[in-house]
């Protein structure tokens, strides 16, 4: 029976995609034995179990970009985190381990590296995370989803494989009048989805927010707005009275199948996974970089649409002011949405689960 370690986490960003990857494997080979390995008290602590997978959480955490004493901290956790890596790498003797990006997957990367154990890297974003970067010495394979990651990483190490995305986030086919019925919308009007995730985005909420005179006036046009639970009470409590009938605002999207398929625009944050879910759905989209991000590899994820036609971007800093502006006037356009529609689809990559889940049997050499 083969094992394998698979590491990261911290954002559902990272543990979706290992779950992806991790069940990929499972389908290939069913008596695979994996062991995830993320950071304690980090939301991979509960939605890898909930997945039917054992994890192992280690202390580690992130070095805060300046200095302060809590990083005398991190780095008393991280040697905790190193020996902690030892043992379970001792115990589990794993023919592999797998590392998907973030701090998370840093101290078993390395044991594993240093001990001789195959290491396998999936690089989620077109700038490598510092992780990553600094494990790929020890890497024998770098699946990557972006051109040009030769910048980074040795270039005979590299596969191309796209991200791996939640299979029922693209199961959405026919399911138009299931979403407009989920969420209460209007068969007969175009559907926005502003989206910043769990936790929502400011800025975005901000943007809808300054516009709602205006977009109560767009007959032909409703918002599916996901403005995040840590904003939606206060915005609940502000705006229930005046919210047009042609908002609907949610601290969650339940069903983000049902979202995307009602969605004729989707405006949102240009984090990897989502972007891979937008190209695999061909859907037109305007994205908002993060500025909170490291090296702020939002905005380059977005610059590579960008520079091929398949995306609309708008920076943080912009977007209050220009949202209402920008969609007004891609809605009067209905051959600039289609074009967006197409190039953005020509950016997709599927099955990068399975492709991916061949690389790690290739490398153990289980591959059929």
């Amino acid at each position: 029976m083969k094992r394998i370690i698979v590491s990261g986490g911290g954002t559902g960003g990272h543990i979706f995609p290992a779950l992806s990857i991790a069940n990929a494997l499972k389908s290939l080979m069913p008596d695979i034995e994996i062991l995830f390995v993320g950071a304690e008290g980090k939301m991979e602590m509960e939605k890898v179990p909930e997945a039917g997978y054992q994890i192992e959480g280690l202390p580690v955490r992130g070095l805060r970009r300046k200095f302060t004493f809590e990083n005398i901290k991190v780095l008393v956790n991280l040697w905790k985190s190193l020996r902690k890596a030892k043992r379970i790498l001792r115990e589990f003797k794993p023919d592999a381990v797998v590392g998907v990006g973030g701090y998370a997957s840093g101290p078993i990367g390395r044991v594993a590296g240093k001990a001789g154990v195959p290491l396998i890297l999936q690089e989620q974003n077109s700038y490598a995370g510092v992780t990553n970067k600094l494990l790929s010495k020890y890497a024998c394979k770098i699946c990557v989803a972006y051109d040009g990651m030769e910048r980074f990483f040795e270039r005979d190490k590299i596969v191309f494989t796209g991200n791996p995305v939640r299979k029922d986030l693209l199961q959405i086919q026919n399911k138009r009048e299931e979403g407009i019925q989920f969420y209460g919308l209007d068969s007969m009007k175009k559907t926005i989805l502003v989206t910043g995730g769990s936790l929502g985005a400011g800025t975005l909420n901000k943007a809808v927010k300054k516009h709602i005179a205006s977009i109560a006036s767009w007959n032909n046009v409703q918002i599916l707005w996901q403005c995040g639970s840590y904003y939606y009470n206060d915005l609940n409590k502000e705006l229930h009275a005046t919210l047009p009938k042609n908002i609907c605002l949610t601290a969650f999207l339940e069903r983000m199948d049902l979202a995307y398929a009602c969605a004729d625009i989707v405006v949102a944050r240009a984090g990897a996974g989502t972007i891979s879910e937008l190209c695999l759905l061909g859907k037109t989209a305007i994205l908002v970089p993060s500025p909170n991000v490291a090296e702020d590899h939002q905005t380059k994820n977005a610059q590579v649409l960008v520079n091929k036609e398949a995306a609309i971007m708008l920076r943080d800093v912009e977007i209050e002011e220009r949202l209402g502006d920008v969609l007004s006037s891609l809605l009067a356009n209905e051959k600039k949405m289609n074009d967006l529609r197409k190039q953005i689809a020509k950016l997709a990559v599927h099955d990068s689960d399975i492709m991916i889940a061949r690389e790690i049997l290739n490398v153990i050499g289980e591959s059929k």
